[in-house]
């Protein structure tokens, strides 16, 4: 490979913001300078941010390009490469990208069946003949309100590049919608559900929790531990259920929807995770605890873009304008991720350090991505 010179760069170095220039070789960073000196054959960065590339925890966005309108199924490939290009697009180098395991078969008209596996070993596929630009993990929803769980988790392995399962409860009225209200907006306007439909709905997911849930949850906390993932929980809305998902093991939790979750995942030493769109919208479109009151209060570690993946820069910029600290605002798009799942190499600008990393020049609150490189390489 050939060497790489960033100059006159606004560099976020962890823990601080420094002017001066970068340079990458062989696919690692080779040096950190200060300065505003510009040497032959560099790169100009016009003082734009040079920081790590943004690492996605938690995306719906392959779903999207897979379906992208309701009972449209788009070929595979074609979705997962644009998947793939959109993240680049955005300042994303390093994507766990979130799959659904377990499925309800039984109810025609509520049914959603299998579909992880497959889709696995196409993303699986693409990657080794390099067709994809940025680099891909799975992350595996384990949903326990479901009926196919155990058998579709046992279809995965520690060779699956597996990094994050998480604990999956949807049953109605707990967690996520706890107002039965939101659910019904949610998936009568879906689903297209009458309300005796809806009614049935509730019944039959709150029986096949009762029935299924604590083998379900055992399953998969035993399945993460298989595969070498980390276990994350999803949800949490009470400090008992922190409890649980400390003695599971959980390493961070995925959208607490209350204060009193993230304050009980701060005493059990749980880094807190929440969407970037609730952030950027000002609130959660569940009713659910705001985003900015947890940065607020000193209790959000991690952001994930959630369904918008330009959203995550966007966020990391706006939680560093909020604590004055730009270096810790990037950091819980880079560094905290990464150190989350295990990540050793990548997640900060530093000597010896993978160079997947990004230019942004600011725009307002936003920032546009002017360049992208993941090992060196430019893909963006």
């Amino acid at each position: 490979m050939t060497d790489t010179l960033l100059a006159n760069a606004t560099l976020i170095l962890p823990g601080e913001v420094l002017r001066g220039h970068l340079r990458i070789k062989d696919g690692r960073i080779a040096e950190i300078a200060t300065g505003q000196a510009v040497p032959a054959g560099a790169m100009d960065c016009d003082g734009d941010l040079v920081m790590p590339g943004l690492i996605e925890l938690h995306t719906d966005n392959l779903e999207r390009h897979i379906e992208p309108r309701p009972r449209v199924n788009w070929p595979h490939q074609q979705a997962i490469i644009a998947h793939d290009a959109e993240l680049a697009s955005v300042g994303i180098t390093t994507v766990f990208d979130a799959l659904r395991v377990g499925s309800v078969v039984s109810n025609t008209k509520t049914n959603y069946g299998e579909y992880a596996r497959a889709l696995a070993n196409e993303i699986l596929d693409l990657r080794d003949k390099g067709a994809l630009r940025i680099s891909h993990f799975l992350h595996l929803r384990a949903e326990v309100c479901s009926e196919t769980l155990v058998a579709e988790m046992a279809k995965f392995g520690p060779d699956d590049r597996i990094g994050i399962v998480s604990l999956m409860d949807h049953t109605p009225g707990e967690r996520q919608f706890r107002d039965v209200n939101k659910l019904r907006d949610y998936v009568c306007g879906k689903q297209g559900l009458s309300e005796q439909e809806f009614q049935d709905h509730i019944a039959g997911q709150k029986a096949l929790q009762a029935r299924l849930g604590a083998l379900h949850e055992a399953t998969a906390v035993a399945e993460a531990r298989r595969y070498g993932a980390v276990l994350a929980s999803h949800d949490d809305t009470t400090e008992p259920q922190v409890a649980v998902s400390s003695r599971h093991g959980v390493h961070f939790a995925e959208f607490p929807t209350t204060l009193e979750a993230a304050r009980a995942c701060r005493t059990h030493g749980i880094k807190v995770m929440m969407g970037a769109p609730n952030l950027i919208r000002g609130g959660s479109h569940s009713g659910n605890v705001a985003a900015k009151d947890l940065a607020e209060a000193d209790l959000l570690d991690i952001v994930s873009s959630d369904y918008v993946p330009s959203s995550l820069l966007s966020s990391a910029l706006m939680l560093g304008d909020l604590w004055g600290d730009m270096a810790r605002g990037i950091a819980t798009v880079t560094a905290a991720p990464a150190d989350a799942t295990g990540l050793a190499d990548r997640g900060r600008l530093a000597i010896g350090a993978r160079a997947d990393m990004i230019r942004v020049g600011r725009v307002g609150q936003a920032g546009a991505v002017r360049g992208a490189w993941v090992q060196g390489r430019r893909v963006g």
